[in-house]
């Protein structure tokens, strides 16, 4: 018979998401709080993450992946959360009921709130459908840097990066200063997907080329990669005949994007956002279905560590206030929506109490690149708020922070969603 056991609040993940927000439930009064691992250790991506850059608007220091993760598992044991490592959920009902898998045993787990912070997953060859064999040599840009970083192993010396995110620029980085030859880094789309600094640090400092507007239409090689056949891309990023050419290289890293890991929420019923991959949520993180949080990169994926933790300490505090017995949502909510140019915005919905427990912060990211641009947040042509940008980028969240008053103003027409847009 399956042994049951009960808590307050459960945290799934231990990297720097499922960190502070088990952090946070426990500081916010939830005293029952067990933060669940898979792996044998906590600290997530962070672990594999040694160069610096973390931690710059939280600890005001350039940390390394390691240092950051090392700060709140030292909080962590101050405070005396429990930890269970080396367990995997294996499945999570509406009604917060969950199976776990620890050692070769499985046992149940009731909750009074549970926190998904699970981050995300990384989009493999078989999401692009790139034509060729399937040789050795191709990887995420993550497993490398596991590999590199982790296990002392390197994958290749002659390298393409297909991608411009910022593992595979921070990779390009790692893999010239191990001694490899990065051949170029490749960009289906007009601009780089990845942070501007890692642009200059990762690549211009190190003379590695950056070709936007171009992808790989082709593997060679049977039993090693021999290279690959990249092209231009169109306005509709299709490859344009007579643009091919052939780059030699043994090792392919994709750097093409993060997929929130959701199949917990699915599980549980929670209605998924189709742009972000990750779970709708209000402005406490919380789902759709009452009691269940998301934050990190399981709810959308983030630039910087730094906004991972505050938006998990936000959804660990409202996770504890859930589950010591306060109503999961008020009577009312508003619904926030994107407009022109703008791509997604979190929360989806704004509850009333808003307008008088606190401010609310709407987390965004643009379509495409723009200079000297106005963000503005209306209810029904009613302007709520306007700020200027002197530049706005795809690979940059955005936040705007609303006050109770103008939550407050909002409400005076509440049949209307708030609509972010650029004006």
């Amino acid at each position: 018979m399956r042994s049951i056991s009960r808590r307050s609040v459960a945290v799934i993940g231990g990297g720097p998401a499922g960190l502070d927000a088990a952090i946070a439930a426990y500081e916010a009064g939830a005293l029952d709080v067990v933060l669940i691992e898979r792996d044998i250790r906590l600290g997530g991506i962070l672990n594999q993450c040694i160069h610096d850059g973390f931690g710059l608007h939280r600890f005001k220091e350039a940390l390394s992946g390691p240092e950051y993760a090392s700060r709140c598992i030292d909080r962590l044991t101050d405070l005396g959360v429990s930890v269970m490592l080396e367990t995997i959920v294996l499945d999570l009902s509406p009604d917060r009921r969950m199976l776990l898998s620890r050692r070769g045993a499985l046992f149940e787990m009731e909750c009074d709130s549970v926190v998904l912070a699970m981050g995300c997953r990384e989009r493999a060859r078989g999401a692009l459908s790139i034509p060729g064999h399937r040789p050795s040599g191709v990887y995420t840009a993550g497993a490398a840097q596991n590999l590199v970083n982790m296990e002392n192993i390197m994958p290749g010396r002659n390298i393409v990066i297909l991608g411009s995110g910022d593992i595979g620029l921070i990779m390009a980085r790692r893999m010239t200063l191990e001694g490899a030859h990065v051949e170029a880094v490749f960009e289906i789309m007009p601009y780089s997907s990845g942070l501007p600094r890692n642009i200059q640090q990762c690549l211009v400092d190190y003379e590695i080329p950056l070709y936007l507007s171009t992808t790989v239409v082709g593997i060679t090689g049977m039993g090693r990669l021999e290279g690959v056949t990249v092209a231009s891309v169109d306005e509709n990023r299709i490859p344009v005949r007579g643009t091919e050419r052939f780059v030699p290289c043994d090792t392919l890293l994709l750097s093409v994007g993060l997929i929130p890991e959701n199949e917990l929420a699915r599980s549980a019923g929670v209605l998924l956002d189709p742009v972000t991959g990750g779970p709708k949520v209000d402005d406490r993180c919380m789902t759709s279905v009452p009691g269940i949080f998301s934050c990190g990169n399981a709810l959308h994926v983030h630039d910087l560590v730094d906004w991972v933790s505050e938006e998990a300490s936000r959804a660990g505090a409202a996770s504890a206030k859930y589950a010591s017995g306060e109503p999961g949502a008020s009577g009312r909510a508003i619904s926030v929506v994107p407009g022109s140019g703008i791509r997604y915005v979190l929360p989806d919905r704004i509850g009333e109490h808003a307008s008088v427990c606190g401010d609310v912060s709407l987390a965004f990211r643009v379509a495409s690149p723009s200079r000297g641009s106005v963000v503005g947040i209306y209810s029904g042509g009613v302007r709520i708020k306007e700020e200027s940008h002197s530049r706005l980028h795809p690979a940059e969240m955005v936040w705007i922070r609303l006050g109770c008053d103008d939550i407050a103003r909002a409400y005076e027409t509440p049949d209307e969603p708030l609509e972010v847009r650029i004006v």
